[in-house]
């Protein structure tokens, strides 16, 4: 019989993977990037516009607030769009659920999905409760440049990891990414030294990861729009845990049998192609057009674009004989659906239910997934006639980092033997169409924020968005307080 490994008990270093991720948020200026700056306050905007948007929906509102009634804190966190005030924790899960709630924020596509927007939850929560308490103390506040700088590190810790490093085709979700992002760039927040940021992104490794199963047949469901919220507040509790001096796990990722790589990556190594910096804010997807999930929002817009010419035409939904779609591998491999779908989340996460709502009203709103629109029958009618395969050229533009491409097309042909077909390969919200995305950006926010906030509040948030050292230079406190209702 052979004898039971021995095994070595002595400390390590961290992990060259943590040990990045550390260095990078403590150490590297962002501020460098007047693009990456300028494209955070855009996000921003648009983060919480999203979120605000959300209120309008009892399945989010539902979920909001202190975890028990009652549980809420005086000079805590505000939660825009609301009158809670929480401990940071909860209010992080408040702010991501929101935003992530429609799925209209924005998106990164790489190797593995995200939307590194959602770690605002733990930045704005985070950023308010020391604001607050700084004042109380008469201490200087934190300005809204400290949370800009804050989102173009989180996004690029999320980003950076999911550009090489496939989570999801090992069935983990991508908000494993949030937590991780959240982690660190909330211990760097705290004023956490480097041991410290250590330990805390060592634990949002060893966190492991939740299954991707609730975005995918046949168990699609509402987990999907609070999953990030949960997952960016984790990251600030553990923070502050090691803030208040918990031990790390240096080997937390490559450790033998027991490691991240071992037990939920296959035993792969984690692949990097380039240090962190600040590409990913620079280069991220705003979902300006249409809530949907990002890989069809291409077919959204051929497909708009095909209402109108079938209308010009004189064509009608009854004269379509067949639609072919063709688009990526990913959004082959996770939104190409058939049968029954259950739910709203079900059913922004189906190609065929999307384009068949935008041939239909020549449009796409979150209205559109909810049960009195679903039950339309002409939308299963389209989707009976619809095929759906990947394109290789889709696939591999959409890799090529010099072009992030999300193409689909669409070829409607007819019973009569004519057809038409459209095919779009960038986005509005895609970097090579900013001058046409942001205008549209500021009006999706205006929109959403006058729906919910005061006329008057409502107008000063914008004159504060308007311009880029107004903004920077705001008090974040004072600045949340223009989002209480």
């Amino acid at each position: 019989m052979s004898k039971a490994a021995v095994l070595d008990a002595s400390r390590q270093d961290f992990d060259q993977v943590i040990q990045d991720i550390a260095d990078y948020v403590m150490t590297y200026d962002v501020t460098r990037s007047d693009e990456a700056m300028e494209t955070a306050r855009y996000c921003w905007m648009d983060t919480i516009g999203c979120g605000l948007f959300a209120l309008n929906y009892p399945a989010c509102t539902k979920m909001l607030g202190p975890v028990v009634p009652g549980a809420s804190m005086n000079n805590g966190a505000r939660v825009p769009g609301t009158s809670y005030e929480l401990d940071p924790v909860r209010a992080a899960w408040n702010i991501g659920a929101m935003v992530r709630w429609l799925d209209f924020n924005d998106t990164w596509l790489a190797a593995e999905w995200g939307h590194p927007s959602d770690n605002l939850g733990a930045i704005l929560a985070l950023a308010d409760y020391q604001s607050r308490q700084r004042a109380a103390r008469g201490e200087a506040p934190l300005t809204m440049r400290d949370v800009l700088i804050a989102m173009v590190q989180a996004h690029e810790v999320q980003g950076v990891i999911a550009l090489e490093n496939s989570f999801n085709r090992v069935g983990l979700d991508h908000v494993m990414l949030v937590r991780i992002a959240s982690t660190a760039v909330t211990a760097r927040m705290l004023g956490c030294n480097r041991d410290e940021t250590l330990n805390a992104v060592s634990h949002a490794w060893i966190d492991g990861c939740s299954l991707r199963t609730y975005r995918h047949a046949p168990n699609t469901g509402s987990r999907k729009s609070w999953a990030a919220g949960d997952a960016s507040s984790r990251g600030l509790f553990l923070a502050l845990m090691a803030q208040r001096g918990e031990m790390g796990y240096p080997t937390a990722i490559t450790a033998p049998t027991w490691g991240f790589k071992d037990v939920l990556f296959k035993g792969k190594d984690l692949a990097f192609n380039q240090p962190y910096a600040t590409y990913t804010m620079e280069n991220i997807l705003f979902k300006i057009s249409y809530p949907a999930e990002f890989h069809s929002q291409t077919a959204v817009e051929a497909a708009i674009t095909l209402h109108g010419q079938m209308q010009q035409q004189g064509k009608s939904l009854e004269d379509i004989q067949s639609i072919a779609i063709e688009t990526q591998e990913s959004g082959d491999r996770i939104i190409n659906k058939t049968g029954v779908l259950d739910n709203p989340a079900d059913r922004d996460h189906c190609m065929q239910y999307m384009v068949s709502i935008a041939l239909i009203k020549g449009a796409l709103t979150a209205e559109d997934y909810e049960d009195d629109v679903a039950s339309d029958p002409r939308i299963e009618q389209l989707r009976d006639k619809m095929t759906m395969k990947e394109n290789e050229r889709f696939t591999r533009e959409y890799l090529e980092a010099d072009k992030r491409a999300i193409g689909n097309s669409i070829e409607i042909t007819y019973t009569d033997g004519s057809s038409m077909k459209e095919s779009v390969d960038y986005p509005v919200g895609h970097r090579r169409r900013r001058s046409e995305g942001i205008p549209l950006l500021k009006e999706k926010f205006e929109r959403y924020l006058r729906g919910r906030l005061s006329q008057k509040n409502a107008q000063a948030v914008l004159e504060i968005c308007a311009s880029q050292e107004i903004f920077e230079q705001t008090r974040v406190n004072d600045f949340m307080d223009l989002f209480v209702v």
